[in-house]
């Protein structure tokens, strides 16, 4: 290995020790809200770090506290569960800012994924950094990048639009408005609507070329690729099912863009 690895590496190791050692060595975390990235299907698709958080946290703020209960127990993790969701995330934030201002940890966490998006803890965040508390994001699983990554379709720049809207006036506006962009735009969509809006898409450009992947990281896992129209045939076909990442290509694609 040369200096420069040898560097490189002291680097990175000094930077993991600095950021686990307070966990690991004391058993404590920083007072403040740690954002905790979750598997989004495979249990064993969590990091270290995120398991040493979620163990030593004063508090596991969670959509559905059943739901990550099963999460915890599969990894052996006693943790005080609070809800935290659409419907009480207003009035639980003073509850969890008062605890952060007496010295206490937050664990962040939604059912899959990253919190906050798409998911709830946008209102938390912005009020933890309002009263000047501390905040850290520990990465982890993410279905966007996931299938932006194994799409196929040009990754960088891309456009996330999180769901699409149920009505189909503002889907067809939204699914417009993608379509004329220069890259790939990401949207979640549910199973039930999936093959309405890809009936929007193949009217509005049947050729263009769509990704759908389904159920990312878990046992049915499924890419379809292909022009629009296709796609649309083949989920008239056989229903989809499961959660539903949606990719479009972007109006201009690249030259080695040839599926």
């Amino acid at each position: 290995m040369s200096s420069e690895q040898d560097s490189k590496a002291d680097h990175f190791e000094g930077e993991a020790h600095a950021v686990l050692e307070p966990v690991v060595a004391t058993g404590r975390l920083r007072a403040g809200l740690h954002l905790v990235a979750t598997p989004i299907g495979n249990m064993r698709d969590i990091t270290q770090r995120a398991l040493d958080t979620l163990r030593v946290a004063d508090l596991v703020a969670c959509e559905d506290t059943r739901h990550s209960g099963i999460l915890l127990k599969h990894h052996d993790i006693r943790a005080r569960l609070v809800s935290l969701n659409e419907h009480n995330e207003a009035q639980r934030i003073p509850q969890l800012i008062d605890h952060m201002r007496q010295g206490g940890s937050v664990a962040l966490i939604s059912d899959a994924g990253m919190p906050t998006v798409s998911d709830p803890g946008q209102r938390l965040v912005g009020a933890v950094v309002g009263a000047g508390l501390h905040v850290e994001g520990i990465p982890g699983p993410s279905a966007v990048i996931t299938a932006l990554a194994a799409s196929g379709l040009p990754t960088t720049p891309f456009f996330f639009g999180g769901f699409l809207p149920h009505k189909k006036g503002a889907r067809t506006t939204e699914l417009t408005a993608a379509l004329q962009r220069d890259c790939t735009s990401i949207f979640f969509e549910s199973p039930y609507r999936l093959v309405d809006t890809l009936a929007i898409l193949a009217e509005l450009e049947p050729g263009r070329r769509i990704v759908v992947a389904r159920e990312l990281t878990k046992k049915f896992e499924e890419f379809k690729r292909g022009p629009a129209s296709i796609l649309l045939s083949w989920f008239q076909t056989k229903a989809p099912k499961g959660e539903i990442t949606l990719l479009i290509a972007p109006v201009d694609p690249p030259k080695w863009l040839t599926w």
